[in-house]
């Protein structure tokens, strides 16, 4: 049974008689345009509906939506229509100096949830008559016809009227509960404790929501995968003179590992013997910065973090971990092919150059080699997508320092996050969708020193090509 199917019951039975004269296009219009909730259902009703949806999961796991919607229902069954500032107070947890003026929290928050909503009746309730909907512009709840909805069931419409509408819905989430949801009702109950006994103990003050909460976020921290962090370096070896010395380092672009080096060799075997093995590599200096931005962040989640270097990277880590990758573009390596199987990017004549596919655009970096007092211009890539059926990658990357660093500010800065979730559009809003984009940051400085910044290209990646290029199954192939 449906929530829809509850809600008729609950009314009085109205029928079509052929002879009827057919309503005009605009008062059909006019049902159809969104009505305040009380107009048009009980505050039980509503309610009811309310716990029905939070109920089916359809907003996702993280509390922030079933939260705010609560409060929007609390709001509605008031008669209150609420302000930003008091969804930022009363559904986000912000005190009263949030500034709506600067900060798009409860703006990305509404319109997260708008999309939710829009899911639930797709996934749960797609026959549904009237629907529970977030008008684009509104920060309240209406109710919005369905008129692609087929004629309401002859049984629905002949349900006694003294069976109570929340008597039913209460079956109906019974129906709902299985053993999987409970268990995860219950870890959600834990938790909440866990935070209430946090907050008792706390000096009082509400602060703002970590980055680490973020959607974008989610599809490597909501879960129990371990978080394995991938530095990018640059493999090196030694090079020995007459005597057996190491004369000098050596950096080729095709050695990426000991085992590259072993390759190596064999394609070069009058010097292969003046090559030795050091096992050392280094990174670049922006690394180090991006790692102290974006450390802090995985820590919050609880989970278990670790790391290694990209020329030690397997395909086993892969399946085992959620890959969080910092470094440069030239050192993605074994992730590469990943990265750019879906993108709407492709590298250019270097990997200091990206090219936008459809739109034939190109983002060169010249902050290879900037002379003194000379305004440089790199850029910042942001990537997440699915490795396998249960291991996530996201890429804080760039072309170059500035561009690198830039990147894990913006990605552990809630207001950047919420800047690139709002790029995307009334798109795809699932956790699944949101687990599959690019962005790409513009970044101009002097000296090394970053200046000005900017999100100039964002995207939901094509997933079903990762599949057949990187993926097969639950297995890498590469």
């Amino acid at each position: 049974m449906t929530y829809s199917d509850v809600f008729m019951s609950d009314k009085t039975p109205v029928t079509q008689d052929a002879s009827a004269p057919e309503i005009s296009a605009r008062e059909a219009e006019s049902r159809a345009a969104p009505r305040p909730v009380l107009e048009a259902m009980k505050a039980a009703e509503l309610s009811a509906l309310g716990n029905c949806i939070i109920d089916s999961g359809a907003l996702g796991r993280s509390q922030t939506y079933p939260k705010l919607l609560r409060f929007l229902v609390d709001a509605a069954l008031a008669g209150h229509v609420p302000r930003e500032l008091d969804i930022a107070i009363g559904a986000l947890g912000r005190d009263e100096n949030f500034d709506v003026s600067s900060d798009s929290a409860v703006r990305v928050a509404v319109h997260q949830l708008r999309k939710k909503l829009a899911s639930y009746y797709a996934d749960f309730e797609p026959e549904a008559t009237v629907r529970l909907v977030l008008p684009k512009g509104r920060h309240s709840l209406f109710i919005e016809h369905n008129a692609r909805a087929p004629e309401p069931k002859k049984a629905a419409l002949l349900a006694p009227p003294e069976e109570s509408l929340l008597t039913k819905t209460a079956g109906l989430i019974r129906q709902r509960l299985t053993p999987a949801l409970l268990l995860l009702v219950l870890i959600a109950l834990t938790a909440n404790l866990a935070l209430l006994s946090d907050s008792n103990n706390a000096s009082g003050k509400v602060t703002a929501m970590p980055a680490s909460s973020h959607p974008l976020w989610a599809s490597v921290l909501s879960d129990d995968k371990p978080l394995l962090i991938v530095m990018g370096d640059y493999y090196i070896f030694g090079e020995l003179n007459a005597n057996g010395n190491v004369a000098r380092m050596v950096r080729e672009f095709t050695v990426n590992s000991s085992s590259d080096l072993e390759e190596f060799r064999f394609g070069d075997i009058e010097q292969s013997e003046n090559y030795l093995d050091l096992d050392l590599s280094y990174m670049p200096e922006g690394s180090a910065f991006a790692l102290a931005r974006i450390s802090p962040l995985l820590a919050q989640s609880g989970k278990s973090v670790n790391m290694t270097m990209m020329s030690d990277l397997t395909s086993a880590d892969i399946r085992a971990n959620h890959i969080i990758y910092i470094g440069y573009i030239s050192a993605l390596d074994r992730l590469a092919s990943m990265t750019f199987a879906g993108s709407g990017l492709a590298v250019g004549r270097s990997f200091d150059e990206l090219i936008d596919i459809d739109n034939v655009t190109y983002f060169t970096s010249d902050a290879g080699l900037p002379e003194e007092g000379q305004q440089f211009r790199d850029y910042g890539f942001f990537s997440s997508f699915a490795a396998s059926r249960d291991t996530q990658v996201i890429l804080v990357s760039g072309m170059r320092d500035a561009g690198l660093m830039h990147t894990a500010q913006a990605l552990s800065e809630t207001a950047a996050l919420d800047e690139l979730l709002l790029s995307l559009g009334d798109g795809d809003g699932s956790d699944e969708a949101l687990g599959n984009i690019e962005a790409l940051y513009e970044v101009y400085g002097i000296d090394r020193m970053n200046f000005e910044s900017k999100l100039v290209y964002s995207q939901l990646l094509e997933t079903g090509n990762f599949w057949g290029l990187a993926v097969s199954g639950e297995a890498i192939t590469q």
